[in-house]
């Protein structure tokens, strides 16, 4: 079942992130689920499965300067370990593929680290092509760029 995300949903959350590489989100969980749930270019959605949360997907609106609709942008996708291959993640994707439709979106787009070859083969099945270039800079001194 896709729903959306509640604030309680910060635990299973803060887990399916650890799986990612994301250790410790669980102190700031909370907070961030508030404050995306309450943006109006938001979607977090999570698919639960007996009573449990065993996906997330977070996706923003971006209106575009040259374009006449948004871009829809897929910040997080992630089935808990225990679960994939199922086709949850293709269920997600699809919903929120919906929605931007809905939203009179040009596009939806992923933004996917080069060491996550399972996910390059998952997007490509979903229809999405790669993009010539992305490039990331931190701002803070004591983080690299993801």
């Amino acid at each position: 079942m896709i729903r959306e995300a509640r604030t309680d949903d910060w635990k299973d959350i803060a887990e399916l992130l650890e799986q990612l590489g994301y250790p410790d989100t669980e102190v700031f969980m909370q907070e961030k689920i508030e404050k995306l749930i309450l943006h109006p270019d938001e979607e977090l959605l999570v698919f639960e499965e007996d009573d449990k949360v065993v996906a997330c997907i977070s996706m923003h609106y971006i209106p575009q300067l040259g374009l006449v609709g948004e871009t829809a942008i897929i910040s997080y996708l992630v089935v808990s370990n225990s679960i994939r291959s199922k086709g949850i993640g293709r269920k997600l994707e699809e919903y929120c593929a919906d929605l931007a439709r809905k939203r009179n979106c040009d596009k939806i787009q992923v933004h996917c680290h080069s060491r996550r070859t399972d996910a390059h083969r998952f997007y490509a099945r979903q229809g999405f092509v790669e993009a010539p270039k992305y490039f990331s800079k931190s701002l803070k001194e004591s983080e690299s760029s993801f």
